[in-house]
């Protein structure tokens, strides 16, 4: 395995769960939102299909960028902590998603394990060129 195969894996995670909300906006909303908080509303759909976007743009730029070691281990430790932090906020704190935010947990956990993963290759991989 070559940590391009891992950049590729972190892109993956960006596109799959922002491009589920910027297609499916309102399935997003039903299943992370607690009832109450649901809004099911243009603006709703927007604000989420926004996001959505921004997480493909990511995906995007992860996908075609050059990683290095470094890059790899701040995207993955200082990167994911952000998303740890919202999750256990707005899970465990003001609980208003429900559940299935679990479902954005793991991609956190895809996140910094990639990015840990990445890291460790890349630099094998640096190590293992040719001087020239």
């Amino acid at each position: 395995m070559k940590s391009k195969h891992i950049q590729y894996a972190l892109a993956a995670i960006f596109l799959g769960l922002g491009g589920w909300c910027l297609i499916a906006p309102h399935s997003v909303e039903r299943l992370v939102l607690r009832p109450e908080y649901q809004h099911l509303s243009a603006t709703s759909a927007l604000l989420l299909g926004c996001f959505g976007a921004q997480a493909v743009l990511g995906g995007l730029v992860i996908a075609l960028s050059q990683f290095t070691p470094r890059t790899f281990l701040i995207f993955g430790l200082v990167g994911s902590l952000p998303f740890f932090a919202f999750n256990w906020y707005f899970v465990y704190v003001s609980q208003m998603f429900t559940q299935w935010m679990v479902l954005d947990f793991a991609g956190n956990i895809g996140i910094l394990t990639c990015g840990l993963f990445g890291y460790w290759l890349s630099r094998r991989e640096e190590s293992q060129q040719p001087i020239t």
